[in-house]
């Protein structure tokens, strides 16, 4: 076991993979099921997620991509089952719009809270890129053997950005749609207008127990949604949701458009 990942149990068969001593505090999760495990994410590549899942599970590992950013993808080259939206894929087969140099500058921007593995060279940091096993669509079933998890599109923060719902628990897997943080609609490759109709989306989803966002703290409250689609009602009844809009500030989170 690596000291730079944490584990956390949700359950007996659902666990966080977590990355707190990176300013990023990046999530990714592992679901169990009874042919297959579900991979949400492999985080920020600055060490071996891999070794973590197979503490875990024997069973094989498919990965979804919640979306194509270096911080989602950082593990993606140890395995061999790739899911991603299929708005998404063209930047996991052709590289994210973003210079590597201004991704390696985001990696180390904040002085890390642990000690990264004595493998990790920023010199040498690179963002994956290759051709996904599977093309996702919109309310798409992902089957893992007893357990189904729904694919949800709601782009904003990405053209192919998902959430992800596990509907027999109640679990909902955010990404980065909603977490206490900045939440980000501001770079060119966002939508700020997608982004509030995404939030409106899974507003309306009955029954969600938890959700489990990408960064941040990992337990929230399920009203952070309706806070969320509030606060986006705000912004745009200001007429304020474009590009340049600004940084909004509300209680546990900010918007930045």
């Amino acid at each position: 076991m690596s000291d730079w990942f944490t584990i956390e149990k949700i359950d007996n068969n659902t666990y966080a993979i977590s990355e707190y001593g990176h300013w990023e505090k990046m999530h990714s999760y592992l679901l169990i099921g009874k042919t297959y495990a579900l991979l949400i994410d492999t985080g920020l590549g600055i060490s071996n997620i891999k070794k973590e899942v197979d503490l875990l599970t024997d069973l094989p590992v498919k990965v979804v991509t919640t979306h194509v950013h270096w911080d989602h993808i950082g593990g993606h080259s140890l395995f061999s089952d790739i899911s991603v939206h299929i708005d998404d894929a063209e930047w996991l087969k052709s590289g994210i719009p973003i210079s590597i140099n201004m991704i390696k500058n985001n990696v180390i921007k904040e002085p890390f809270g642990k000690i990264p593995p004595k493998e990790f060279d920023i010199n040498k940091y690179n963002v994956y890129t290759g051709n996904p096993t599977k093309l996702l669509v919109d309310n798409d079933i992902i089957d893992i053997g007893s357990r189904k998890i729904k694919v949800l599109h709601t782009p904003g923060h990405s053209p192919g950005h998902i959430c992800l719902l596990d509907e027999d628990r109640g679990y909902l897997y955010t990404g980065d749609l909603i977490y206490f943080g900045t939440l980000y609609a501001f770079y060119p490759s966002t939508n700020p207008l997608q982004f509030k109709q995404s939030v409106d989306r899974i507003s309306h989803l009955s029954n969600i127990q938890k959700i489990l966002p990408a960064h941040n703290d990992l337990n929230i409250p399920i009203n952070t949604i309706e806070k969320v689609k509030d606060a986006f009602e705000y912004i745009d009844k200001n007429n304020l949701l474009f590009h340049g809009g600004g940084i909004f500030e509300f209680e546990n989170f900010n918007i930045q458009i």
